[in-house]
């Protein structure tokens, strides 16, 4: 009969999952220390453990999702009240493109016509020559 080595295997699960967390935070926390963005993807990248795994584990996965907020409510203020772009002057740039698209349009338009006319002068040359 066979000796149950189970205990060590439970053990060596238990060990390489501890060795994983650790990874995984000590990852989490070099990213953030660094400023860099926190995603589900960074953080498996920078610990070499799969996004999967990060998702199934709560706090690590609370962290992640806690750190990436917090670093995009950071960046979207970072540009100074006084230099983002006002309402009107959006609407004013939204126009502007608006119209720019509608000569682009009827530029796009009236070189589609003079295409069209040239190849079918083309066309008729060819077939002129050909009856000569």
């Amino acid at each position: 009969m066979r000796a149950d080595n189970t205990r060590h295997i439970i053990a060596a699960a238990r060990q390489r999952h501890e060795l994983t967390r650790a990874k995984a935070i000590q990852a989490l926390r070099t990213l953030d220390a660094a400023g860099s963005p926190i995603t589900f993807e960074t953080v498996a990248q920078a610990a070499a453990v799969s996004r999967s795994w990060l998702y199934v584990q709560p706090d690590i996965r609370t962290e992640i999702e806690r750190l990436r907020a917090a670093y995009y409510r950071a960046s979207a203020a970072s540009v100074p009240a006084r230099q983002r772009a006002s309402d009107a002057s959006l609407l004013r740039r939204l126009e502007a493109a608006n119209q720019r698209n509608k000569q682009l349009a009827t530029e796009n338009r009236r070189l589609r016509e003079q295409l069209a006319l040239a190849l079918g002068e083309a066309r008729n040359s060819d077939v002129a020559r050909k009856r000569k």
